[in-house]
């Protein structure tokens, strides 16, 4: 679902935060990213519990102090009409209730990752969706990045030739570094509280199973896991791997921890076929290596010979100046900005692999059977 810069409406789409304070971890990347293209602009919000913080932010934002609100169910009673989608930042515990009210009022929804905290609640808020024939859109923002998606053309295209198996790995080290004055990190509260699903899980595991469903078009049949707690804070799942069967007999590991020091975030896939091999490294987000099996190893970007990558809306400024994570935000941004407008002409609709309600549920079916496996001690089936 693509568009350019030259087929951008001029007139924004009106957009509602709830949740998303300045001080926030993703807040301020979606008021920049949204705003990046003309596509969307911000005009009301209840940006936090705390109305000190609340009203700061919507003034930062340049958000009219009446379309300010101190709760999010006012915001919801006052501006049906007035909107055109709300963007669900809250701790992710608590989005199911404000989602489920959003799509029952009739407006179009964009939920930060993760769209919940388990199946059962991902279920729910599906069949909310399609009882209310509702617009829901998932954001896994590293979807947004061009050579990701250069990747994904090229799989398609058949230049990898029968994908055999991948690494994904997502490692950081907040949990067991310090700061320069030997000062312990201080996570936001509901970081550190493990529902069935760790918090690990649902802050990264999620993204590394949309960027291999999104990439190979594939989905998990089995896993063999393992989880264990390293860092400071007790309790708190902060390390997790497995080993996973796909289909199409497609074999892959993910790790993903927040115990792995030299990490900021070492976000990286590695697809291996049986004509190429690819790999792209989140902190050098703007290449693309190929390893052909005559021997010739390339790197790409966005000034080679591409075919997702050159197109306009990739290139807000030229190759050399690297674009990154607010730029990928606003990809996705642009994405859903399509298929908004044509919800609203009530043209047909489907999820989308990038960010998609579908691919929320598979993950937490996914992600379930990784805690299961880390108990049982043994393969576990992933639910279809």
């Amino acid at each position: 679902m693509e568009n350019t810069h030259a087929a951008a409406s001029p007139a924004p789409l009106r957009l509602a935060f709830i949740g998303g304070s300045r001080s926030s971890a993703v807040g301020y990347a979606h008021f920049v990213s949204s705003a990046m293209d003309g596509l969307w602009v911000l005009v009301a919000g209840c940006f936090s519990r705390h109305q000190d913080s609340n009203q700061e932010t919507g003034q930062i934002y340049g958000v009219d102090q009446r379309r300010i609100y101190a709760t999010w169910q006012q915001l919801l009673d006052n501006e049906q009409g007035q909107i055109d989608a709300v963007v669900i930042l809250t701790p992710t515990p608590s989005h199911l209730d404000s989602v489920l009210a959003c799509m029952r009022a009739g407006i179009p929804v964009i939920c930060e990752k993760s769209l919940a905290t388990n199946s059962a609640q991902a279920r729910q808020i599906i069949e909310v969706r399609n009882e209310h024939q509702a617009f829901l859109a998932v954001t896994y923002n590293y979807a947004g990045y061009p050579m990701l998606r250069e990747l994904a053309q090229a799989m398609r295209d058949g230049k990898l030739g029968n994908i055999l198996h991948f690494q994904a790995e997502m490692p950081q080290e907040g949990f067991v570094r310090v700061d320069a004055k030997g000062n312990k990190p201080v996570p936001q509260a509901w970081r550190l509280s493990d529902g069935a699903i760790p918090t690990l899980h649902l802050d990264l595991g999620v993204h590394l199973h949309q960027m291999v469903s999104y990439l190979t078009e594939q989905k998990p049949l089995e896993l063999v896991s393992d989880q264990n707690h390293y860092g400071w804070f007790n309790g708190v799942v902060d390390n997790a791997s497995c080993l996973c069967r796909y289909s199409n007999n497609i074999q892959g590991q993910f790790w993903f921890s927040k115990s792995a020091l030299g990490h900021r975030n070492g976000l990286r896939i590695r697809i291996y076929g049986d004509r190429a091999a690819a790999e792209w490294y989140q902190a050098q987000p703007e290449e693309l290596s190929l390893s052909h099996m005559d021997g010739r190893r390339e790197i790409i970007d966005r000034a080679g010979k591409v075919e997702v990558s050159n197109a306009l809306r990739y290139n807000r400024f030229k190759a050399g100046h690297p674009a990154g994570f607010i730029e990928a935000f606003a990809n996705l941004y642009a994405d859903i900005a399509v298929g908004v407008r044509q919800f609203q002409q009530g043209l047909p609709w489907q999820d989308s692999p990038r960010f998609g309600a579908e691919l929320a549920l598979e993950g937490m079916y996914f992600l379930e059977a990784m805690v299961a496996s880390s108990q049982s001690r043994r393969w576990e089936s992933v639910q279809s």
